[in-house]
């Protein structure tokens, strides 16, 4: 995927001096910390992040107590700008916690520097790992059946990176698209249910979100929707604005078989369909 590589790394640079003023960072002092000081979402759980030893380079946002009565979908999340703070998306990944999944974000809690595409595949590697260790408060916990990838932005680009994993059950695209659509055979390797969620025309990935969809492989089941929020959607607000409502049900439809949530994207009179704020596509669902 040397085209996704190269798209990532320009997307980078473009995209990492306008997200840095747009969303809410966590303070340097929370990169050791063993669970956040606050907790939220509108979720059953009281959700927050910890820090795992096993698995250095992440944040991991999860119910503060497991649950014993039910198993935790796993999604692996890559930043914008592939910035390596694990608590820049603070707000939508503690609300998708919050309704039971393990989310585990590139980068250390207020951390720096570049991620890559190969750390989401090191936080698929370690849910399963994490699920089966002996002595792991984790052991019988995660569902390592049911696993979503998604990214905004330039994590969008790592995601579609390791697209092709067959472990991935959905994959979801925030703000992103590839640059070059010079190749209709670029997008083959995806396999998954895959929605993409843009900011509108005023979103810079919206014009690359529309070309991939429309050179999406045949037959793949595939959601997008378009909010007028811009490049910086709504992940900053609390419990991630309208972006966590749809995140989390399109989660609970793939990742829990949940029938109320999938009705916010099926059909011709579905949730999203009808909604003036939404302007939505769909194929083969």
């Amino acid at each position: 995927m040397g085209t996704a590589k190269l798209a990532r790394r320009c997307l980078a640079v473009l995209a990492g001096s306008l997200m840095a003023g747009a969303l809410l960072s966590a303070p340097s002092g929370a990169a050791v910390a063993a669970a956040s000081e606050t907790a939220g979402g509108t979720g059953p759980h009281e959700a927050g992040y910890v820090t795992e030893w096993r698995l250095r380079e992440h944040t991991v946002y999860r119910p503060l107590e497991l649950p014993d009565d039910e198993q935790l979908p796993v999604v692996a999340w890559g930043n914008g700008a592939c910035r390596a703070d694990g608590t820049w998306f603070e707000n939508i990944l503690t609300e998708f916690a919050s309704h039971g999944f393990l989310v585990i974000a590139n980068g250390r809690p207020g951390g720096s520097g570049s991620t890559d595409a190969e750390m989401l595949t090191e936080a698929l590697d370690w849910a399963e790992s994490a699920n089966t260790r002996l002595f792991s408060e984790y052991r019988g916990r995660i569902d390592t059946d049911r696993i979503a990838v998604m990214g905004q932005s330039c994590g969008g680009l790592e995601t579609y990176e390791v697209a092709d994993d067959p472990r991935i059950t959905t994959t979801v695209i925030w703000n992103s698209g590839m640059f070059s659509d010079r190749d209709p055979d670029r997008l083959s390797h995806l396999h998954a249910p895959v929605a993409y969620f843009t900011g509108g025309p005023d979103d810079i990935a919206y014009g690359n979100a529309l070309n991939d969809w429309r050179d999406l492989p045949d037959g793949l089941p595939a959601f997008m929707g378009h909010l007028d929020v811009g490049h910086y959607g709504t992940f900053a607000e609390p419990d991630g604005g309208e972006y966590g409502r749809v995140g989390t049900a399109w989660l609970k439809w793939h990742l829990k078989d949940d029938a109320e949530a999938a009705e916010q994207f099926v059909g011709q009179d579905c949730g999203l369909c009808v909604d003036p704020e939404w302007d939505v596509d769909q194929k083969n669902l």
